[in-house]
This record gives C-alpha cells, sequence and structure tokens, in this order.
C-alpha cells in the first residue's frame, strides 16, 4: 500500500476521536467473528470504559495516525502497564489502546503506531517497550505482534480473557 499515514501527538482533546476509532475497531473485530477480545458493546456505550480510556489519554501520551488528516488509527504510551499487568521492574513505555479504524485494516496504520511508539521510546531514553493483548482467536494478534519485532514474555488472564505480554528492545 501506498497510503501515507502521519502520526501526530495526541490530547485530552481527541479522545472523540480515540473513542470512534476503538468503537470501529470492535465492529471490525465483531465482523471477523472476534467477540472475545474487546466485546461486542463500543467502547463509548460502556461508562466505565470511556472511564479508562480518558484517564489513560489524559496521564499518558496519546498518539493517533492520520490519512488525509483523516484519523484512522491511536495508541497511548504509558511509563507502566495497566493494572491487571506486574511492572518491567526498570523504565520501560507501555502501548495501551493500539487500535485501527474498521475501514483502514490493511493499511499499515498499528505498524506506523508501533515503529512511532519505538522511536518516542528511543527518544525518551528508554530501552523496553511492551504491550499485552489478546491471545485468543489462534494467537493471532500475537502473531501480529511478533511480525512488528515483540518477543512474548508472559502469558497472564483476566478472569476468562487469555492475555500476551510482549517485549521488544529499542
Amino acid at each position: 500500500m501506498d497510503t501515507k499515514v502521519t502520526i501526530r501527538q495526541g490530547g485530552p482533546e481527541d479522545l472523540a476521536a480515540v473513542l470512534a476509532i476503538l468503537d470501529s475497531a470492535v465492529g471490525w473485530l465483531n465482523g471477523e467473528g472476534i467477540t472475545a477480545q474487546w466485546g461486542t458493546e463500543p467502547f463509548s456505550s460502556r461508562p466505565k470504559t470511556v472511564e479508562l480510556v480518558e484517564r489513560v489519554v489524559t496521564e499518558g501520551s496519546p498518539w493517533i495516525a492520520e490519512i488525509d488528516g483523516v484519523p484512522v488509527g491511536t495508541l497511548t504510551l504509558t511509563p507502566q502497564p495497566g493494572s491487571y499487568v506486574a511492572p518491567a521492574g526498570e523504565p520501560e513505555r507501555y502501548v495501551r489502546f493500539l487500535a485501527t479504524d474498521g475501514r483502514f485494516h490493511g493499511h499499515g496504520v498499528g505498524a506506523a503506531l508501533l515503529a512511532h511508539a519505538a522511536a518516542e521510546t528511543r527518544r525518551l531514553g528508554v530501552s523496553l517497550l511492551r504491550v499485552d493483548c489478546f491471545a485468543g482467536s489462534e494467537g493471532r494478534l500475537v502473531a501480529y505482534y511478533e511480525r512488528q519485532g515483540f518477543t512474548r514474555t508472559d502469558a497472564f488472564e483476566v478472569g476468562d480473557w487469555p492475555g500476551q505480554i510482549l517485549e521488544r528492545r529499542v
């Protein structure tokens, strides 16, 4: 694809765009038959989830991927993981809420955001970039992160939700 993805720093004012991207990603996942990853309800219809996304976006460093000025992807870098994952024990940056608008899958949006996250982590003088993801659906998302240069570390579960932590030295 020769679609040009640009990445800009986001902020709390981008919360509506971040939620719209997450909602679109849920719709895309459900269309692929993947309902266990992020459920079947849009993020924006779940008040506690909206509060969590708002807190992460406000406290972290959100990044917005755009194509022709249209927000098509997002991730937020934080200095620590969510409460369900132990910190690394060294300085790290953690990828939270990586998502691509369903209409733009296959355009390299996620890869561009992850490459930017690695560059930003390096720029900050930190050498460890980590992420966690849904490990169900035959491990397709885990394999995606491995193709992006991440290595599996610990598996975990939150209730009956299987997760995988991955890391990348930058």
